[in-house]
């Protein structure tokens, strides 16, 4: 059996069908001019700096204002309690009432490694930029062993239902609803997916940097302005 990392779970039910390309929920992208403010609910002083470094790298790629502080009125609320790592998608947030979270980081500790630290803040900053699970992107294709995936997922570190596996691993978006390139097995938004996994061995590693189709993706979506 597969070992299982932890995973984040999606917060945005992907729009029908089944059958992966990076991709962005095209009504959850900010506008030009929105200043994407971030709070700290609550968390390490020094966690909190951590994320907000790794968080940042985004911005290095796009026209994205990530700003972090005491904003009152912050759209992006982020909070370490114990459980899942996830994050609404995009301006999704904004739906979300204060002062509940929108992103929240429920295995990072002070002591983590910072390569884990920057795995799951890109990921999840991802999300909060619009961006959605690679496996889930509309060019589709993943030719999934679809019970050996659930027996994997509902043991540790998930424990997940099938209908969650159905819902965070099988579901993909709409062609309608998403901006999308190509399949990218390098993304920082794309789940491991061991061998086994898959009826033809594809198989994904332990992505934790971006990869060089999420910097220009990101960048074509968020484009210099000027």
């Amino acid at each position: 059996m597969a070992k299982i990392i932890k995973t984040c779970f999606d917060r945005r039910p992907p729009p029908k069908s089944l059958p992966e390309r990076l991709a962005l929920v095209k009504d959850a992208r900010w506008g030009v001019d929105d200043l994407t403010s971030v709070r700290f609910l609550d968390g390490d002083p020094s966690l909190q700096q951590k994320v907000e470094r790794f968080a940042m790298e985004w911005t290095q790629h796009a026209a994205v204002n990530l700003v972090f502080g005491n904003a009152a009125n912050a759209a992006i609320r982020v909070s370490f309690t114990p459980g899942g790592s996830w994050s609404n998608i995009g301006t999704d947030c904004r739906r979300v009432p204060d002062p509940q979270p929108t992103m929240n980081y429920g295995w990072l500790t002070p002591e983590s490694p910072d390569e884990e630290i920057a795995r799951v803040v890109l990921h999840e900053f991802g999300h909060a930029l619009g961006c959605i699970h690679e496996h889930q992107n509309p060019a589709g294709g993943i030719r999934w062993n679809k019970e050996v995936v659930y027996a994997s997922y509902a043991g540790s570190p998930n424990f997940w239902t099938r209908e969650q596996v159905d819902h965070n691993i099988f579901a993909t978006y709409d062609e309608d609803v998403t901006s999308h390139t190509a399949v990218d097995p390098q993304s920082i938004m794309m789940y491991p997916i061991p061998p086994e996994f898959t009826e033809d061995r594809f198989s994904v590693g332990l992505n934790t940097t971006l990869s060089a189709t999420d910097k220009a993706f990101i960048r074509q979506l968020y484009p210099p302005q000027g």
